[in-house]
């Protein structure tokens, strides 16, 4: 495992943790807007976890389909990336 799964892996732990922390939260009756701000910072950490995986797959699988001789292949990588940015301006 790479460095960067291994960053990926540690961050998810933490937000499974926090997550945790937040349903304690609500079945403890905290303050409304206390809940909500901690889901926005899990929000907020799972936006850098898909960053971190984004580049790392932009920095491997679609680096080493670009560069392949196989055409299909690298417009099948291009079709995932605009997948991806389609479904993020939807969010």
């Amino acid at each position: 495992m790479d460095e960067t799964s291994r960053e990926i892996i540690e961050r998810l732990k933490n937000i499974e943790g926090h997550v945790r922390g937040i349903q304690r939260m609500v079945e403890n009756g905290e303050y409304c807007i206390d809940v909500v701000n901690q889901v926005l910072a899990v929000q907020r950490a799972l936006h850098k976890v898909n960053r971190l995986v984004l580049d790392h797959h932009l920095h491997t699988c679609v680096s080493t389909a670009m560069s392949s001789q196989d055409a299909a292949e690298r417009e099948r990588v291009i079709a995932e990336i605009m997948d991806v940015f389609e479904a993020t301006s939807k969010l």
